[in-house]
């Protein structure tokens, strides 16, 4: 049976846990993200909603996950 490795990542300046090959949408899925109400910054670049499926995290990704908040 194969083991499932980890990596280190950071989310939000906490370092996280997780499992290899995991996608940037399953991460903000686990978390309980609001995707509508947020922006996804990854190593510093703005991540296209659309593509969060197709992005697997590798060790030492910074994300960075902005709420919107209205006002007036």
């Amino acid at each position: 049976m194969k083991k499932i490795k980890k990596i280190k990542i950071k989310v939000n300046g906490k370092f996280s846990t997780i499992n290899e090959n995991l996608s940037l949408f399953t991460l903000l899925n686990q978390l309980k993200i609001p995707l509508k109400k947020v922006a996804i910054e990854l190593n510093h670049e703005i991540v296209d909603k659309k593509k969060l499926n197709n992005i697997k995290l590798r060790k030492d990704d910074k994300i960075e996950i902005v709420h919107f908040i209205g006002g007036g």
